[in-house]
C-alpha cells in the first residue's frame, strides 16, 4: 500500500494530480490519499500523525507559509517522508536539498515523469521494509522506524508499540511480535519485549528504557541477560 499527501492550494491542481496518480497506480493493491490546501494544515496533521504518509506532493507557492518552510517543519519530526516539490519555477530546485526532498515536479506535471517518481517511491519502500515494523489499528496504518521502537507490551488482548512520542495499540501476540521482529528485540517478561539498542540501563530484575522501569521475569532473566549483553558489544543487531 501507499500512502500519498498532495499539498496545494488549489483545487483544480490537486484534483489533477490525484487523478493522474490514481490512473498509474490503477493496476497495485491500496493506495491511501490525503489532500491538504495549506502548508499550515499540513504541518499540523503530520506533527500528530507520524509515519502515517510514505509519500508528499508538496507545492512550493502556498498561501501562508511556503512548501519550503512546511517541509523544513515536518523534517524537524519526520526524516523519512518522501517529498517531492511541485512548482511552476525550476528555480527552486536547488532550495530542496536543504530539505532531502525526494524530487521536483514542474508543472503543468507529465505523467511520464510522475511514474518514474512513483517507481522510485516504491522501490525505496520496498529497501526500507526490513528496517520497518507496519502496525494496522481504526486509526489507519503506519510504517514505524525499528530504530524509533523502545519496547512493546501486551495489555490482554492488544499489544502496544511504544516510542519516544507515542504509543500504537492493535490486536495481536507478543509472541508472534517478537518472531516477526527476530534480531535485535529482547524477550524479557511473558508481557515486555524490547528493543535491546533502547535499553538504558539493566540490573537484576529490571531495565531501564525510554524513561520507563520495566521487569525482567525470573524465567528469562538468563536468556535476557545473555542477549542484552550481545546487543551492547555489538554483537547483535535489529537490522
Amino acid at each position: 500500500m501507499l500512502r500519498i499527501g498532495i499539498c496545494d492550494d488549489e483545487s483544480r491542481a490537486r484534483d489533477a494530480l490525484r487523478h493522474t496518480l490514481e490512473h498509474l497506480l490503477r493496476n497495485f493493491d491500496g493506495q491511501v490519499f490525503y489532500e491538504f490546501s495549506s502548508g499550515e494544515g499540513l504541518v499540523q496533521w503530520t506533527g500528530k500523525h507520524r509515519g502515517e504518509m510514505d509519500l508528499l506532493f508538496l507545492d512550493v507557492e502556498l498561501k501562508g507559509i511556503s512548501g519550503l518552510q512546511a517541509a523544513q517543519l515536518i523534517r524537524q519530526q519526520d526524516s523519512g517522508l518522501m517529498i517531492v516539490f511541485v512548482t511552476g519555477y525550476a528555480d527552486f530546485v536547488f532550495d530542496g536539498y536543504a530539505v532531502q526532498a525526494m524530487d521536483y515536479l514542474v508543472k503543468p506535471v507529465k505523467e511520464e515523469k510522475l511514474g518514474q517518481v512513483i517507481k522510485r517511491a516504491r522501490e525505496l519502500l520496498d529497501h526500507r521494509r526490513p528496517q520497518t515494523y507496519l502496525v494496522h489499528n481504526s486509526d489507519g496504518i503506519f510504517r514505524i522506524a525499528k530504530r524509533d521502537i523502545l519496547y512493546f507490551y501486551s495489555d490482554r488482548r492488544l499489544v502496544k508499540l511504544v516510542t519516544e512520542g507515542r504509543e500504537y495499540a492493535f490486536y495481536g501476540k507478543l509472541d508472534e511480535v517478537e518472531k516477526q521482529l527476530a534480531n535485535g528485540f529482547v524477550r524479557i517478561h511473558q508481557r515486555y519485549l524490547v528493543r535491546a539498542e533502547a535499553v538504558q540501563r539493566v540490573e537484576r530484575n529490571t531495565v531501564t528504557i525510554g524513561g520507563a522501569c520495566l521487569p525482567i521475569s525470573r524465567a528469562l532473566r538468563q536468556s535476557a541477560m545473555m542477549a542484552l549483553a550481545q546487543a551492547m558489544i555489538g554483537e547483535d543487531s535489529w537490522e
